[in-house]
């Protein structure tokens, strides 16, 4: 069974038919692309893909489970996250930062362990940087964990992207035009 598989999705903006009976399907541990011209349909199939968009027809299942008129974050929940063309960071904050921001939905603690600064509260955030060390590694940004994110380059604030996605995730999407990472 794949881990993802989508038979014959069928987006339509009014009488524009921006996908036309998309079948893809992808097996745990493949590293596929969607390629194409300006226009083709791409972002908008990763949209409906990640609970953006809601396609008229056809199914997307995720890992067994159904995807079609889920929410974005419960997309997310799932395990699918997506990076988008325009780096959307939070410049003043560091890279670091930046990462942990990607982990709220996983994080169990509650307001009042936050406020009262319980052993589980701490626990959980050494766990949550630890995981962001971890991804910074994975995706290429050592020894930058306390620069602004605005400071490093594209390529840079590229992977910081796709490391704050990742931390619950088994599949990210990742649209980018033609800049190399």
């Amino acid at each position: 069974m794949a881990l993802l598989q989508t038979t014959d999705v069928v987006k339509r903006f009014g009488g524009l038919v921006a996908v036309s009976k998309m079948n893809f399907s992808l097996e745990k541990g493949q590293i596929a692309s969607i390629i194409g011209p300006n226009g083709a349909g791409k972002t908008t199939f990763f949209n409906s893909l990640t609970g953006i968009y809601t396609p008229e027809e056809g199914e997307i299942s995720f890992n067994g489970h159904s995807l079609l008129g889920l929410r974005p974050d419960q997309v997310v929940e799932h395990g699918i996250a997506r990076t988008f063309q325009n780096i959307r960071l939070f410049g003043s904050m560091t890279v670091i930062e930046n990462i942990l921001v990607g982990m709220h939905t996983q994080l169990k603690q509650k307001g009042t362990d936050a406020l009262f600064r319980t052993r589980a509260f701490h626990n959980e955030e050494a766990e949550a940087e630890q995981r962001a060390k971890d991804l910074m590694s994975y995706v290429g940004l050592k020894n930058v964990g306390n620069e602004l994110a605005r400071n490093l380059a594209y390529g840079g604030q590229r992977r910081i992207e796709i490391a704050r996605a990742s931390p619950q995730t088994l599949l990210c999407f990742c649209s980018m035009n033609r800049q190399r990472v």
